[in-house]
Formats: structure tokens, C-alpha cells, sequence
């Protein structure tokens, strides 16, 4: 008899497509942006690459001069003097930096939240969009190591190049839906860089199962030579290839240099195996003394967000450990009503946790 991981595949792309709904990879999702606050000041915005030597070699070719967008609070320039603390905001998947600014209205919420009093920030959105449409924040040879390339390379070029406070107390990190995930992911592991922690609907929580591999995606993908003709495929099939590129990868299997779960039994269990000790309900356990290290951990979901379910498990896990932090499942679906928690949560938030 055949075991029951054989009959299923263990899918990522489950995970984003119950989150998302019909949202499509490349596409700007319409949100709601709140009503523009009355004397806000304008943030000055820059444009950069950072190079990571974290994302050298990867076998996909993703480059290792990554664009950010840096959000600079108004007095940045009038103030010479100071320094800031800073806020890393990680964006989800098949979007980029640009378009997760463009999700989230910044700079307006950004500038609401500063003129509803909210204390100033630097905010730095790095770009980590890859071949598949997405990093998972993850690190290995085909992908890319894009965790180190958050905690480490991009912390320590800004701090490098703008006037921050550099210690860990000063630094924030939040993520949604893939960029949750992140937020989570590098939290657990480095909160000897991170002071307060967000998550916003993370995805990828936990292992799920979907429908086996069918003959019709082992054709497409036995027509994919190039990394580029990925690109051809359909939006959920790239989501489990972006998992597999970050959790199972393969150096010795090109063109893709990944394994799925679509052998004998003994290759699904090994592969499966492997996505799921990547999911942080399987491993945050061994965080928790991390976790205590937090000044302040916030999580928060829509009510009609397909991820509700395990960002709620997440939030009762670390209450049975007595690892304070605070949840709220508030009226929206995945993305509708997120610039308006920027504003009104998130960057308050760290304004309340951080270290000035």
C-alpha cells in the first residue's frame, strides 16, 4: 500500500493561492488606502542597490545587487545630527519592493503615521523577487542565501551609508503574507540584530497537503530548460517551484537545480521531510529563548485571510511558552486593508517598541 505522502504533494503554492485568492503573479493588488492625514510631511525617497555577497553563485542566477527603496522621515535632512532607528519591511510573493510600496500606499501611510504621531523611522524595503517569482526568505545554492542578505548585508550597508542607531534595540522587522513568513523565519533566528518583531498574515506556517503532481504539470515541467522558461508556467506551479528552490534544493540537477516531490516514496518522504522542517510551527520551538529577547511581538491577519487559521496557532504556541505578544484578527481578507495597518498599527508600533 502506498503511503499517504505518496498521494499527496506538499504545496506552497496551496499556501499562497488559499491566502490570495485570484491575486496573480507580477500583479499590484488593489488595496484601500486611508484617507490622507492633514499636514503630514513629505519623506524624502531613494532608490539603491545593495550587493550581497550572501547571493553570490546562487545556481539561478538571481543577481547579487539587489534594489531597495529607502524611505527617509522628514527631518532626515533638516537634522543633521540624528540618527534614526530603522524598520525593515519585507514584501510577499510574486510582487517586488516596488510594488509592495505601491500595495501599501508609502510613502502616504507612511507620512500618516508620522503626522498621527508616530515617531520618525527610516523604513527600507529590499527587493527579493527571484526567478520564480519569490525567495522565501530562505538561503541555499539555488536560490540564494536571502535570509543572510537581510540580517546581515542589508543591515550593515545601511547602517554604513544613512544615520542610524545601529544596535539591535533600534531595528524592527515586518513582513507580509511571504514576507511574514521572513519576518518570522529571521526573527526566530536573529534577534541579536532585531529589538520588536511584526508579522502580517504570514504564509507557509505550516506543512499542507494538495493534489498529487499530475501528468499534465510533469509535461510542463519536463519543457522547462532555462530558468527563464519558468516564467512561462502558471502562477501556482511557480510558487511550488520558489519553495522548492529555497527548501529542497539540488545542485547536481539543472536546468532548475530542485527536487519536488514527484518520485518513489522514499523521494517524496525525503523531499516533503525537508519542506516541512521549513515551516516555523515545526521549529519554533527551538526559538523560544530567542523569541524572549523581543521587547515586542505583534501579529495580525484579516478574518477573511485564508492564513488566519495558523497565524492564530503561531500566536497561542508562543502564549503557551509565555512569550508575550500581541494578535489581532481584524476586518479584511489578505491584502484589502494592509496600507491601513501600516499606518495605524504597524508603524506605531515600533514607534512604542523601539529604542530612540
Amino acid at each position: 500500500m502506498k503511503s499517504r505522502s505518496s498521494k499527496v504533494l506538499l504545496s506552497a503554492a496551496s499556501l499562497f493561492l488559499a491566502a490570495a485568492g485570484a491575486q496573480q503573479a507580477g500583479a499590484q493588488v488593489n488595496t484601500i488606502a486611508p484617507p490622507v492625514e492633514a499636514g503630514a510631511k513629505a519623506l524624502k525617497i531613494e532608490r539603491i542597490k545593495v550587493h550581497s555577497a550572501a547571493l553570490e553563485g546562487n545556481l539561478e542566477g538571481n543577481s547579487a545587487d539587489r534594489d531597495v527603496v529607502v524611505m527617509l522621515p522628514p527631518s532626515y535632512a533638516s537634522n543633521p545630527g540624528k540618527r534614526y532607528p530603522v524598520v525593515y519591511a519585507l514584501h510577499g510573493y510574486s510582487i517586488g519592493a516596488e510594488q509592495w510600496v505601491g500595495e501599501i500606499h508609502a510613502p502616504q501611510t507612511i507620512e500618516g503615521a508620522f503626522a498621527r504621531g508616530a515617531k520618525e523611522v527610516i523604513v527600507v524595503f529590499p527587493d527579493s523577487k527571484t526567478v520564480h517569482n519569490g525567495s522565501m526568505y530562505s538561503g541555499g545554492a539555488t536560490v540564494g542565501d536571502f535570509e543572510t542578505f537581510v540580517w546581515r548585508d542589508l543591515v550593515a550597508y545601511i547602517d554604513g551609508h544613512y544615520r542610524t542607531l545601529a544596535k539591535r534595540e533600534s531595528r524592527g522587522l515586518v513582513g507580509h503574507s511571504m514576507g511574514g513568513y521572513g519576518a518570522s523565519r529571521i526573527g526566530m533566528k536573529h534577534s541579536d540584530v532585531f529589538g520588536a518583531l511584526y508579522l502580517m498574515s504570514p504564509c507557509c506556517m505550516s506543512a499542507r497537503a494538495a493534489a498529487p503532481v499530475s501528468p499534465e504539470l510533469k509535461e510542463a515541467l519536463a519543457s522547462v530548460k532555462t530558468p527563464a522558461d519558468a516564467a512561462k508556467l502558471p502562477w501556482g506551479v511557480r510558487a511550488q517551484l520558489a519553495s522548492a528552490a529555497a527548501w529542497s534544493p539540488n545542485p547536481k540537477k539543472a536546468p532548475l537545480y530542485l527536487d519536488l516531490p514527484d518520485g518513489d516514496d522514499a523521494q517524496k518522504n525525503a523531499v516533503l521531510a525537508k519542506w516541512a522542517a521549513n515551516a516555523p510551527l515545526s521549529f519554533v520551538d527551538q526559538y523560544i529563548g530567542q523569541l524572549r529577547r523581543y521587547k515586542a511581538i505583534s501579529m495580525d491577519v484579516g478574518d477573511k485571510d485564508g492564513l488566519k487559521g495558523d497565524t492564530q496557532k503561531l500566536h497561542e504556541l508562543l502564549e503557551s511558552y509565555g512569550v508575550k505578544n500581541g494578535f489581532e484578527i481584524y476586518s479584511g481578507d489578505h491584502t484589502n486593508n494592509v496600507p491601513t495597518r501600516i499606518q495605524n498599527y504597524v508603524m506605531p508600533f515600533f514607534s512604542q517598541n523601539l529604542v530612540f
